[in-house]
């Protein structure tokens, strides 16, 4: 008989002044935290056997525990929302969590250190409250429908966070006092960031699930402009998996693309620049990184077809000079490059000219197939190879094509179902279709760049609108913003979260805190100057009854002093952007 390897999906936490308590409904054990000790163990009992003072809730699941300044902190989900099911399994989408510390005080800390502790906890909330975090009890979420069907049977007597793909488990650094013991494994649930939509439909009296899971990576998280490119270890930067599901009576079929950053060492740093020219390191080993990167994707994969969506010219032609010429020096046979100006030949609102690049891969989505299983455990297909695709950002021309591609298996797997001949015979369908690719895109959009993807009006209408640009130019202005004044902030939180910087024991006493990186002076200066200046330009300019020669050389003198300020601060530009600081 198999183990039971599901994660306890119904937890009462108990709080006393000395420990927490969580207690699994319908079952004779507790798992104890010691506030005092930091000691995590389980006991036989019941909550018969906890002090009656102790306060007493329901929570969702244990996302881990992590230290900053102050003491430990126990992070449980409060409330979840269930988005579907995949194979029968419950999916949830965690609504939201609590931050408990173990200590009642922190009479034991410096001012210094509670403040920088303060900013520590709200950093590790910001991320908590990311869009979105998901979840299952039973079903591993951190693989596909296709990995999974290729397990062992010893692979699934393993624990659910044990057998869950590193790759895309995100409290899995937050997990790690509490999986030290095998016997808390039922305690240990393995998290994921990314976006998950489920749907059923009815179509010709046949109903089924259809819906989309982006798995975010782990290695390289991080904001749009302060996460470009490779690492030496092979990973990128805004990598994502995105699987196609397809459910009905049993019959089971998946479709999976990947996105990722150019495999490149290269860097586009902010500097009040609307758009900072992408820099390719001259010193770094990037033929080494990229086939070690295309190697871990064939084997997870198998053969890479590499869709390149990045301008040929302008300052992006660099980076399509450099990729072109890198696939073709490492030679791989597994490896094909394709490469398409999205925005050169879309122009105008051409976005027909978009079905040119899916005849140019019709053959390879042909030859690669997608994943294929029937109710009585037939494999009919199996996916052998996947799109990568990108842009810049591998946001908005990404999204947009991956939909197209996944379109076009959905058509083929509706039809083989002899559910549908094409999306488009059903409105309903398609516009749900259209719907949750667009929803795909702002939420992938909103954790790397910190707002709505861009071009969704021709995922969600199937045409290019002039409504649509302008909210485009209104969510790449927030861009500008967030990505030169908040994101280094935002930076910080994920290096924390996922344990890539650790707190030290006496920050802010015998060591320096991070947090206190001082600015230059310039930082205050210059942007003062510019205001008075401004505000005495505008002055002259609206209050005299007049115009004389005196006020016209004083407009002309402000004047002056703002541009030469406001050039100024472009020349610094690096020195006035938040910066990470736990780098």
């Amino acid at each position: 008989m198999m183990p039971n390897t599901d994660v306890y999906d119904s937890l009462y936490l108990y709080a006393t002044p000395e420990k927490f308590f969580v207690e699994p409904v319908g079952t004779k054990v507790l798992l104890v935290v010691d506030r005092v000790s930091q000691q995590i163990y389980t006991q036989v009992g019941t909550a018969n056997q906890i002090p009656t003072t102790a306060s007493r809730r329901k929570i969702w699941g244990l996302v881990g525990t992590i230290r900053l300044l102050a003491c430990r902190y126990l992070i449980v989900i409060t409330d979840a929302q269930m988005c579907g099911t995949i194979a029968g399994h419950n999916i949830y989408r965690v609504a939201l969590t609590d931050v408990i510390p173990y200590t009642r005080s922190s009479l034991h800390l410096t001012e210094k250190q509670v403040q920088h502790n303060a900013v520590y906890l709200e950093m590790i909330k910001s991320v908590l409250n990311m869009p979105y975090f998901y979840f299952s009890y039973t079903y591993d979420l951190s693989h596909t429908m296709q990995r999974l069907h290729n397990t062992t049977p010893e692979f699934l007597q393993m624990p659910l966070h044990d057998r869950a793909d590193p790759r895309f488990v995100w409290n899995a650094y937050l997990l790690q006092d509490l999986s030290a013991r095998p016997e808390q494994y039922k305690f240990c649930l393995p998290i994921i960031h990314g976006f998950v939509s489920l749907n059923t439909m009815v179509v010709n009296g046949i109903a089924f699930n259809w819906g989309i899971v982006s798995r975010r990576g782990i290695h390289r998280a991080g904001t749009r402009l302060f996460s470009r490119g490779i690492d030496a270890t092979g990973n990128v930067s805004n990598y994502v998996e995105t699987e196609q599901l397809i459910e009905v009576n049993g019959d089971r079929s998946s479709f999976v693309q990947t996105r990722g950053s150019i495999p490149l060492f290269w860097c586009q740093t902010p500097n009040l620049k609307y758009k900072p020219k992408p820099q390719i390191s001259l010193h770094e080993d990037h033929q080494s990184a990229c086939a070690r990167h295309f190697d871990v994707q064939i084997f997870h994969y198998g053969r890479q077809i590499l869709v390149n969506l990045i301008d040929q010219r302008g300052p992006e032609a660099l980076l399509e000079d450099a990729y072109r010429n890198l696939v073709q020096r490492i030679n791989n046979q597994n490896v094909r490059y394709e490469a398409f100006d999205f925005h050169a030949e879309c122009r105008r609102l051409r976005w027909d000219k978009l079905n040119t690049l899916m005849d140019r891969l019709a053959h390879d989505q042909e030859q690669m197939g997608y994943f294929l299983l029937m109710r009585d455990g037939a494999l009919i297909s199996a996916q052998d190879g996947v799109f990568r695709t990108n842009c810049i950002d591998c946001l908005d021309r990404t999204n947009v094509v991956q939909s197209m591609l996944a379109k076009r298996v959905l058509n083929e797997v509706l039809s083989r179902l002899e559910i549908l001949r094409k999306v488009e015979d059903h409105p309903a369908f398609e516009n749900l279709f259209k719907q949750v690719w667009a929803d795909n895109a702002d939420v992938i959009s909103i954790q790397y760049s910190g707002t709505g993807a861009l071009k969704t009006d021709f995922t969600r209408t199937g045409k290019r609108t002039k409504l649509g640009a302008m909210k485009d130019g209104l969510n790449s202005l927030t861009r500008y913003y967030k990505n030169n004044f908040a994101d280094g902030y935002r930076q910080d939180s994920l290096e924390l979260f996922l344990g890539r910087y650790i707190v030290q024991d006496g920050e802010c006493t015998s060591i320096q805190c991070p947090l206190e990186s001082e600015r230059n002076w310039r930082y205050t200066t210059f942007p003062l100057v510019l205001l008075v200046a401004t505000s005495m330009l505008v002055a002259h300019i609206v209050l005299p009854s007049r115009y004389t020669t005196e006020i016209l050389l004083y407009m002309l003198f402000w004047g002056a002093m703002v541009a030469g300020t406001f050039a100024t601060i472009i020349h610094h530009g690096k020195q006035y952007v938040d910066k990470p600081k736990l780098l």
